[in-house]
């Protein structure tokens, strides 16, 4: 697709429905429960069809052989389109390369809400399995009646149909019609066994890699538009800083200098080129006056302490009582984990392109949610969210909810001021790391009591966190960093937590182990003076680390080896499977201890108790004297169910892996009273590719399962491996994350 092409919107979408299909897309947004006459509903349908349920919202069989897919699920370096493209290929017997996949469109797709916790394979592609199922059978019921046949007496080979015995043949692009697809779902038509797909479970080429390794244009940092300006943003220097003066008059005359957007503490500009750009925003930023507050908390441990006196909002997650058997306990352990405010830290910064026609608006940004996106942007801008079209485009780097949906209010209010010339605002590395949402700072502490047997018999689990999913599309706030800055500003949302049982904080705090007696507590603190929302995991990533680190605590105190101890408290096959493979995939050793310089730890998790079963083990080296920790291999199993993709389903779990080993080593972000400190690299050191673990990954397929979510599967596993392998190797334990070279050197002479 070209740079022109990038721009098209409602014309492009004309032209499509005149020209570019038999089978007219006109998509239709249904609730899951319809009603269909007095006192009757519509049956649920599976995954995402259930909220989108008409057939030509998701497939169009177009004249000129080709198919067209369209999902509310988008690219995020996952591999998800070609996965996608994977699955419908598959049911409606076509080849891969008829199909295009449109993603992420407002204007086009489907909505799917946000393309988050590891649901694009389990909702967006159940939904397309069902849909083109169901497409397929209705393709072969017009072309049974056009041959003289039953559906039962014909065979599809990429889409030409062909009559058994008799041998008369036609193909889908004969027998479509325009009519055909445009109708409700009905699930009734049943996905192809497993026996009988071609394209489902084999590792085909990613169609989002090309682009990338050949300089194409991959992102929408590559967008170039015809009459395009360069924007950047100037941002108060803290988060409550108010703007007290400004003589705007010097930048607006400096060269390239278009338009300087001022509204409120919300500063702007937009230039011919990029490095005027960058330089009347430097001008900028040194022609302001702010005036600052000294209200952010308290840093390092004691952070932890502030966030259990906070304001509370508690839930009970878990509460399972057995006092007989907890009264067995001969011995009892408690211990408390942190884990520090952690950035995104995508490669490249946030960046969108904004254009406006007349009263009309559109984006392009790499949102993880498109229809989410276009709902905040109309309350910012004070429009309808019918006058705006949100395209999701590629960024470099995601992860959960970075600047992405930020950046693209920024443009839109700068492309405002330029009358009708699009704009590419930017941000700036600093940008990035200051203003974006962070993964909330978290304590947990655990306690337990283990009988004669070694058997745990009570368990306690307490987690303490802000909220972790503050995206745009709350119905009670807008959560667009611009629009809390404008001379009129919106609030944002209020802090929640995502229910039970997928969670947000308490996210994998309820044990998979069968406990006697449990009991999962939530401290939501409501009140955000540092920004968070989604982080990938959300709170899985630390209430694992902090869960199997307290297991393989106990089953120190057992007298148990790790691996041993966890498979007596499992009764769940898959998630002993997966423990079992990995433990062979090792070489683990029962009661393997490590020499005080090198040791190996285990990990487990099936995340948010619905998706992947993950297994980890880690080998750690590590130098007292220095503190450095490296981590030379990783091993990893995985089940998944149904493996669409192997190649792509290896590649989450290997970057899961790689991901967690450099927030489990590294990552935390600095502040002082009155700012964000953390601003660039060096203030933020990640793991570089020459630290960067051998991975080892095993898939265990289930071909008659369902598919269920892998992408965030490996990072709460990885932590606490690398934690355990390092009490492993030194006999001494740490809580706290990061494990950095101060908090080693410390332990090391404890």
């Amino acid at each position: 697709m070209s740079a022109v092409k990038l721009g098209a919107s409602r014309p492009a979408r004309r032209r499509f429905l005149k020209h570019g299909a038999a089978l007219t897309i006109v998509f239709t947004l249904a609730p899951a429960i319809r009603a269909v006459g007095q006192g009757a509903t519509a049956p649920v349908l599976p995954g995402s069809l259930a909220t989108n349920r008409r057939l030509d919202g998701w497939l169009a069989v177009n004249a000129d052989g080709t198919v067209t897919v369209f999902t509310g699920k988008v690219e995020l370096g996952q591999g998800i389109t070609t996965a996608l493209a994977q699955i419908v290929a598959d049911e409606l017997d076509v080849d891969l390369r008829r199909i295009t996949m449109i993603s992420g469109d407002t204007s086009r797709t489907p909505n799917e809400g946000v393309t988050s916790g590891s649901l694009s394979i389990e909702q967006g592609g159940t939904a397309l399995r069902f849909a083109a199922a169901e497409a397929r059978e209705l393709l072969l019921a017009s072309a049974a009646a056009k041959l003289g046949a039953t559906p039962g007496e014909l065979t599809v080979v990429d889409g030409v149909i062909t009559t058994v015995p008799a041998g008369k043949r036609t193909t889908y692009w004969e027998v479509t019609t325009v009519e055909l697809l445009k109708r409700d779902a009905t699930a009734k038509a049943r996905p192809k066994p497993a026996a009988a797909r071609r394209i489902i479970g084999t590792s085909v080429q990613r169609r989002d890699i090309p682009a990338k390794v050949t300089g194409g244009v991959a992102y929408v940092q590559d967008m170039r538009l015809p009459g395009m300006l360069f924007g950047r943003v100037v941002r108060p220097p803290s988060y409550r800083a108010r703007l007290v003066a400004l003589d705007e008059a010097p930048v607006r005359a400096l060269p390239g200098v278009v338009v300087v957007v001022r509204d409120g503490n919300f500063l702007g500009v937009a230039a011919e080129r990029e490095e005027q750009a960058i330089a009347a925003a430097n001008a900028l930023r040194a022609a302001c006056k702010w005036e600052e507050k000294t209200d952010l908390p308290p840093s390092g441990a004691a952070l932890f302490e502030h966030m259990k006196r906070a304001r509370l909002v508690d839930s009970v997650v878990s509460d399972k009582i057995n006092a007989e058997a907890a009264g067995k306990a001969v011995k009892r352990l408690e211990a408390n984990y942190t884990r520090p405010f952690q950035a995104h830290a995508s490669i490249g910064p946030s960046c969108a392109v904004a254009v406006w026609k007349e009263a009309a608006l559109t984006v392009w940004s790499h949102t993880q949610g498109v229809f989410p996106l276009r709902g905040d942007l109309a309350k910012a801008l004070a429009i309808p969210a019918s006058d705006i079209v949100v395209v999701h485009r590629e960024g470099s780097g995601c992860y959960g909810q970075n600047g992405a949906d930020d950046v693209a209010l920024d443009a839109a209010l700068v492309a405002r001021a330029t009358r009708g010339r699009p704009v590419k605002l930017q941000w700036m590395r600093e940008d990035e790391f200051a203003w974006e949402p962070y993964g909330s700072a978290m304590a947990m502490r655990l306690s337990a009591g283990i009988d004669v047997a070694g058997t745990v018999v009570d368990w306690q689990h307490d987690v303490w966190s802000h909220a972790h999913s503050m995206r745009p599309g709350d119905q009670d706030g807008c959560n667009l960093l611009a629009a809390w800055h404008l001379d009129k500003p919106l609030a944002p949302g209020p802090g929640r937590n995502i229910p039970q049982p997928s969670g947000g904080s308490d996210r994998n705090s309820v044990p998979l182990y069968v406990f006697a007696q449990q009991k999962v507590t939530n401290h939501l603190l409501p009140d955000m003076p540092i920004r968070v929302s989604a982080l990938r995991t959300l709170g899985a990533y630390a209430n694992v680390f902090a869960l199997e680190s307290f297991v393989d605590e106990l089953a120190a105190a057992a007298g148990a080896d790790p691996v041993e101890f966890r498979l007596r408290h499992l009764t769940d096959p898959r998630a002993k499977a997966v423990l079992e493979t990995v433990a062979a995939m090792a070489g683990w050793k029962q009661g393997e201890k490590g020499d005080g310089r090198r040791g190996r730890g285990v990990g487990f998790a099936k995340y948010k108790n619905l998706a992947v079963w993950c297994a980890v083990i880690a080998e750690i080296q590590v130098d007292t004297a220095t503190g450095a920790v490296r981590v030379p291999k990783v091993w990893a199993a995985a089940d998944a169910g149904m493996i669409v993709n192997p190649d792509g389903f290896a590649n989450q779990i290997e970057g899961g892996c790689i991901q967690s080993t450099s927030w489990t080593l590294r990552e935390a972000v600095a502040y002082d009273t009155t700012r964000i400190l953390t601003r660039s690299w060096s203030d933020y050191p990640i793991l570089r590719i020459d630290e960067v673990p051998a991975v080892e990954v095993k898939l265990i397929d289930r071909p008659d399962e369902r598919p269920l979510g892998v992408g965030e599967g490996a990072q709460g596993p990885t932590a606490a491996a690398i934690m355990n392998a390092f009490a492993n190797a030194t006999g001494k334990r740490v809580r706290d994350l990061p494990l950095s070279a101060e908090r080693v050197k410390a332990v090391s002479k404890s």
